[in-house]
């Protein structure tokens, strides 16, 4: 296959692009409102009465006294 001249050459696999500052400010971001969510985390309260196993609604499918319906 031959190469496109209009295309710049891709960087080497090692080299990692320069991010914009834009980029670096929203990664920055990001940290911070993952380090303050991880902080105000509260445990789940505990479920009563739920279905038994893993979250129906996680996987698409529930169950009731053996009959399975998917929404």
């Amino acid at each position: 296959m031959t190469e496109d001249p209009s295309r710049p050459a891709a960087a080497s696999a090692g080299e990692p692009r320069p991010l914009s500052p834009a980029a670096q400010r929203a990664l920055a971001e990001a940290e911070a409102r993952r380090l303050a969510a991880g902080a105000n985390a509260k445990p789940a309260p505990k479920e009563y009465q739920g279905p038994k196993g893993p979250e129906p609604t996680r996987y698409g499918d529930w169950e009731n006294k053996g009959i399975a319906s998917d929404f």
